[in-house]
């Protein structure tokens, strides 16, 4: 689907495009150009799509936790007016497992067990909301009654919830082939040398963390739309990138690539959950075969809770040693990882080696010890959710500084500085063996002492004494290492229409992708960003894309888009010198024109593009155009994103509810190519931050039944909950690619986290409490407070 949107403000002088080029260049703040079309209504999502003679599916789910498929049926259903047909397991069995990608060990060498998922299972459920079935009828409405008259026949088996519960010989198993529930039995690090370093150690500080479930939420609920038209799939769905899904959604199918077509239009937000590929996907693509109709589904938001996939989960024992003088020797955490019934494309990566390449943060560490086992539940699957295991291990680093500062009675912003990684130590190869590459922690730091005014913050508590609340202050200090280097495309090309068009295979499903890659773009080659559009979803536009997620779109796209713009201005200056009848030797490309060196002869890209779709002449041996498309090997290597938030609250001890009553934010993206719309995404991950600290939490009860299961249940944050997010940069450019940039999506959600609940815990510690789980709700504040004063009593005789 092609997104072109006006940039507002154009200029029709002769002078315009140098006015556009400098109004909208890198750095600026260029307003979001597909907001105008958004905030009108005229978005096109999913559900959006409708094709002729389409019908409409409703899934059967589970509203067992585990047990075994005896009979599932379906007479009854197929007999209501307006069903064409419903489907069972049975039917789907030509189609492959949908798969985890990841190819983890254990920690002994053996490789880890991936249990195949089918479409739809045919043996047991192991987890309430598992699809078993799905009707296909004229209508939503026929669609749901016959859904409802499928009758299933499940003898039920024990549940288990929790993944600790689950690693325990004898707990009720999922698998036959995944011996006491364990997916993976991961370790990283050399143990021998982090319990020396342990032993050695003049004071140890130990926690134990939790990680808690998180219901993604995403505005825009799942949604698919398949049709086939008797040799080739087509699929309106939601994604990440649609090359990668295009892939995936072929092997499980059975087909070639080419045989699949994938449209993505705008995407209500997705925070990793709507990169994989789902059951869904693959019954309405087989029932579009089946039927010879196209075939739309659309979760609804009740369906969402128990069937997208959930993130975070998981428990942590964390160890921070250190010396006589407060140095870091080692950081060893343990952990479970709650994987839910099944294992997504990525389930164990945001409690292993995201855990492992995160928790050292901006800190000298020389070791590290993870100890993982990734576990099956009776869940809802677990699978990346904004940061994927990178806000976490900031916020057991976080955490542990502050505790060790505490038992120490140490300022905790003096231990911080004292094992900053310093600037004359960068390049700084890691425990994890990622080398950082840039960055400012001290100077950064003391910014953002500096804006939050501690050094007034005892008066400030004092006043908040006064009238009965308890006040503190807490620091989040976080660097995030993005996702890796991979392929990427950018595709320009320049129509007779006097626009351009970028095709490339990240994807926007929120985040503002056409003005900051139109502004990378706009600045290289002088093309004022009005007349540039995107496309990145539709499969049959890409030979190549990576997707988004890990905070990379930026420096994958855009390193493709410099690489390619270079490769473009050498084709023009070729093309260039027949339009002007020179050398080409003699042409050189200044601020978006071609120009004869030491002549005031010129033309303008745009002009030359014009020329060449009128019929420019041109040798046979010349290039006949200036459209590119260039497939990049993507930047040198993962960037380092980091930051110092700080987060400021009141508590009423009466009642234990949180006020956050100032925030600031101080952070290295590297070169910022646009301040808004990063202060933007910043915003948006600092409240999930907030939001996982005080409030939000998936709880399953003993059987398998999510109880949380609406909002009404499920607490998220609103609007009255946030304060203004202050956003001040600290820009060291990243050395890895060629803008500088540091990617920005996730950062948000690190800084948000760990700096709440820390400020939390700093107004909670003169009442003797030095430690919570999250998520720090009033009732589990008012119980702590209660049985810190129960405790601080005398013991009567």
């Amino acid at each position: 689907m092609n997104f072109q949107h006006p940039a507002s403000g154009r200029a029709d002088s002769p002078d315009a495009d140098k006015w556009s080029i400098e109004k909208f260049a890198v750095g600026q703040s260029v307003p979001r150009l597909e907001d105008p079309l958004l905030l009108r209504g005229k978005g096109r999502y999913t559900d959006d799509v409708s094709l002729p003679g389409q019908c409409y599916a409703v899934m059967v789910r589970s509203q067992v936790a585990h047990g075994v498929i005896r009979g599932i049926e379906v007479e009854a259903a197929r007999k209501m007016p307006g069903v064409l047909d419903v489907f069972t397991g049975a039917d789907l069995k030509a189609y492959g497992p949908l798969k985890c990608i990841v190819p983890f060990n254990n920690r002994d060498g053996s490789p880890m067990k991936k249990p195949l998922r089918p479409a739809l299972p045919t043996d047991k459920v192991r987890y309430v909301g598992d699809p078993v079935a799905f009707v296909v009828a004229e209508t939503v409405l026929a669609a749901k009654d016959a859904a409802e008259a499928v009758t299933l026949d499940i003898e039920p088996l024990a549940a288990v919830i929790t993944a600790e519960e689950a690693a325990v010989p004898g707990a009720p198993q999922l698998y036959d082939d995944a011996p006491n529930n364990i997916s993976l039995d991961y370790h990283y690090g050399d143990a021998e040398a982090v319990n020396a370093a342990f032993a050695k150690a003049a004071h140890v500080t130990r926690l134990k963390l939790v990680n808690s479930r998180l219901v993604v939420s995403a505005m825009e609920p799942r949604a698919a739309l398949a049709a086939y038209d008797g040799n080739r799939f087509t699929l309106y769905v939601e994604s990440q990138g649609v090359f990668g899904m295009r892939a995936n959604l072929a092997e499980a199918l059975g087909v070639q690539a080419k045989d699949v077509r994938v449209l993505t239009g705008q995407v209500g937000g997705s925070f990793g959950m709507k990169a994989a590929v789902f059951p869904e996907y693959i019954c309405v693509l087989h029932a579009a075969r089946a039927l010879g109709r196209p075939v739309k589904w659309t979760d609804e938001r009740s369906g969402s809770f128990v069937s997208d996939s959930h993130g975070r989960n998981h428990d942590v024992v964390g160890e921070l040693a250190l010396d006589a003088d407060g140095n870091f020797l080692a950081v060893r955490l343990t952990s479970f990882a709650n994987m839910g019934a099944f294992l997504s494309p990525v389930a164990q990566m945001p409690g292993t080696i995201n855990a492992v390449k995160n928790v050292q943060g901006m800190y000298r560490t020389p070791l590290i010890e993870v100890s993982t086992k990734c576990v099956f539940t009776n869940t809802s699957h677990v699978s990346a959710y904004r940061g994927a295991g990178r806000p976490e291990g900031n916020y057991y680093m976080e955490r542990l500084v502050d505790a060790a500062a505490a038992e120490l009675g140490v300022d905790r912003m003096q231990l911080r500085r004292r094992n900053q990684i310093r600037a004359q130590q960068l390049p700084y190869k890691t425990a994890s063996a990622v080398t950082y590459d840039s960055g400012d922690f001290a100077g950064l730091t003391k910014q953002a002492l500096e804006l939050a005014d501690v050094k007034g913050f005892a008066k400030r508590k004092r006043d908040s004494r006064k009238r009965r609340k308890l006040r503190g202050l807490g620091v989040g200090a976080f660097l995030e290492v993005t996702a890796p280097p991979s392929k990427e495309l950018a595709d320009i090309k320049f129509n007779a229409d006097g626009t351009v068009t970028l095709a490339t295979g990240t994807l926007d499903f929120g985040m503002g992708h056409l003005t900051p890659f139109a502004q990378v773009l706009g600045e290289r080659l002088g093309i004022p960003i009005d007349r540039i559009s995107l496309v990145q979803g539709d499969s049959d536009r890409l030979i190549a894309g990576g997707g988004s997620g890990g905070s990379k779109s930026i420096m994958h796209t855009g390193t493709a888009i410099v690489e390619a713009a270079a490769k473009i201005i050498e084709k023009g200056k070729e093309l260039a010198a027949y339009a002007l009848e020179a050398a080409p030797a003699d042409i050189a490309f200044e601020r978006g024109r071609f120009v004869i060196v030491g002549t005031d002869r010129a033309i303008s890209i745009m002009e030359l593009a014009q020329k060449l779709h009128n019929g420019l002449k041109l040798p046979a041996d010349a290039p006949q155009t200036l459209d590119l498309a260039h497939v990049s090997d993507g930047p040198g290597a993962f960037t380092f994103p980091n930051g110092c938030h700080i987060a400021e609250v009141e508590v009423d001890p009466d009642t234990g509810t949180v006020e956050i009553v100032n925030y600031v934010s101080v952070n290295d993206f590297g070169t910022v190519i646009n301040p808004l719309i990063v202060a933007g995404q910043l915003h948006g991950g600092v409240v999930q931050g907030m939001g996982q600290a005080l409030m939000e939490l998936a709880v399953y009860d003993r059987d398998g039944q999510l109880l949380t299961g609406s909002y009404m249940d499920y607490a998220m944050p609103r609007a009255a909950d946030v304060p203004p997010v202050a956003v001040a940069d600290h820009p060291a450019p990243a050395k890895t690619n060629p803008l500088g940039v540091k990617g920005c999506g996730e950062a948000g959600c690190a800084g948000g986290l760990a700096s709440v609940m820390n400020a939390v815990i700093d107004a909670l510690a003169e009442r003797g409490i030095r430690h919570l789980d999250m998520p720090l709700t009033p009732f589990r504040i008012w119980q702590a407070l209660h049985a810190a004063e129960a405790a601080a009593q005398p013991r009567r005789p």
